[in-house]
C-alpha cells in the first residue's frame, strides 16, 4: 500500500540571474531626499550638508559589508542591495560633499545656525 506524502516539498535551485532580480533598490528614494534636504538646510548652516554626506558615505559602505542599511526603517533588509543603490548612496554623499564646498567658498550659509 502506498501512501502519498502531501507534505514532502522539492528543493528549487536558485540561479544567478534569479539573485540579481532579488537586489533591493530601497535606498535609492531615500539617498535622493537627504541629498535635497541636506542641500536646501545647506544655506541655513554649513555643518547640515556635511554631516548628511558622512550619513551616506557611512551608509554606502554598510550597504556593500551586509545587509544592515541604516536608511531603512527595519534596518535589515530581507534582500541584498542592489549595485545602483549602492553607487546613488556614494554618489548622494559626494554631491553633498561638493556642495558644502561650494556653499562655502561662495559663502551662501553660516558654518553653524546662528540662534
Amino acid at each position: 500500500m502506498s501512501v502519498a506524502r502531501p507534505y514532502r516539498t522539492r528543493s528549487r535551485v536558485v540561479r544567478p540571474e534569479e539573485l540579481e532580480v532579488r537586489r533591493s533598490n530601497a535606498a535609492v528614494p531615500v539617498a535622493i531626499v537627504i541629498v535635497l534636504a541636506g542641500l536646501y538646510l545647506g544655506t541655513y548652516a554649513l555643518i547640515v550638508p556635511a554631516l548628511l554626506g558622512i550619513v551616506l558615505l557611512c551608509s554606502s559602505g554598510s550597504l556593500l559589508a551586509t545587509r544592515l542599511n541604516p536608511l531603512s526603517p527595519t534596518f535589515y533588509l530581507t534582500r541584498k542591495p542592489s549595485g545602483l543603490a549602492i553607487a546613488v548612496v556614494f554618489l548622494g554623499a559626494l554631491i553633498l560633499f561638493a556642495g558644502t564646498y561650494e556653499l562655502w567658498l561662495h559663502q551662501l550659509g553660516p558654518v553653524v545656525p546662528h540662534f
